[in-house]
């Protein structure tokens, strides 16, 4: 198998999966999303990076997406689909990066799948959002966009609140507003490939700090999963369409559990050092399964059937 991995960055992930790829005979490279060429029309049409055609690629494995203008992020999604239009699994699907890096269609995919989410209330009106505000009392307001626990902003107070919505709005923000939950500065991150939990962890909060992101300062130490929240999480992330993810579960101090995000392009560095798991080995087997599942629909003269 030859894999494609598209990334802002090289580093410790891709380093990962290169190993695990190279460990089960796969060849594995490493290519830049800002370096996609398009060509379209005459003899030579197709799409490269860095004089590597990915369209020859048997798979493709999305990592992070680097930050840009609108136009660019749009096209390096774009650029997704045209591969996985074309019969060439990525891994995770475009469409499962589009519900995951939107915390609003994310949450409401969540709701639809009758998994438990915070209260919670979007909106573009400054008016709204602090209606939301003075209605919950203590809320966390969030960017739609975003992830490591970044732009999250903790409020109680309404005229902190307002400071915060009248500088959100001043940049044309949409206001995504929701309940803080009492946990006891806990979360679980599961990680799900493919049909199964392959580990979880729970993160704790720094001293003086609600957020729990290991990235920030919190520690992670592995733990064994209730049945009901892996299937919580296999739930999360089927709803999302994600062939792998990072599903964080909020436990409340009055026994609730709330689903409260799935992450689509997670990190597992913070897991693997807690569980000592082989995560990136997970997630190529798992393109391994979705190749076979492709050449296999092809061979039928079917189409293969996109997360």
């Amino acid at each position: 198998m030859r894999a494609v991995i598209l990334s802002a960055r090289t580093g410790w992930h891709t380093d990962e999966l290169c190993r695990a790829l190279a460990e089960r005979g796969h060849v594995g490279v490493v290519l830049p999303y800002e370096g996609l060429v398009g060509r379209l029309g005459g003899m030579s049409s197709g799409l490269h990076s860095e004089s590597v055609p990915v369209l020859d690629a048997d798979a493709v494995l999305a990592r992070i997406i680097p930050g840009g203008s609108l136009e660019q992020i749009i096209y390096r999604v774009d650029a997704l689909h045209w591969i996985e239009d074309r019969g060439i699994p990525v891994v995770n699907s475009p469409r499962a990066i589009e519900r995951c890096v939107d915390k609003f269609y994310t949450t409401t995919l969540l709701q639809d799948a009758g998994l438990p989410v915070p209260e919670t209330f979007v909106c573009e009106g400054p008016d709204e959002a602090m209606a939301a505000v003075r209605q919950m009392g203590d809320v966390i307001i969030k960017p739609i966009f975003g992830s490591l626990g970044h732009g999250m902003v903790r409020v109680s107070d309404p005229e902190v609140a307002l400071r915060v919505v009248r500088t959100l709005d001043q940049v044309r923000s949409v206001f995504y507003v929701q309940r803080a939950i009492d946990h006891d500065g806990r979360d679980l991150r599961v990680f799900v490939v493919g049909d199964r939990v392959i580990g979880a962890i729970e993160r704790r909060a720094p001293a003086g700090e609600w957020r729990t992101n290991v990235a920030i300062g919190g520690s992670a130490r592995a733990v064994d999963l209730p049945s009901e929240f892996a299937q919580m999480a296999l739930s999360a992330a089927a709803a999302v369409g994600a062939d792998y993810a990072g599903v964080d579960l909020l436990p409340s101090r009055d026994g609730c559990v709330f689903v409260l995000e799935v992450n689509g392009i997670p990190g597992w560095q913070g897991l693997q050092t807690a569980t000592g798991l082989d995560v990136a080995a997970a997630i190529v087997e798992q393109t391994e399964r979705r190749v076979q599942a492709t050449r296999a629909a092809l061979v039928r003269g079917g189409e293969p059937l996109a997360v």
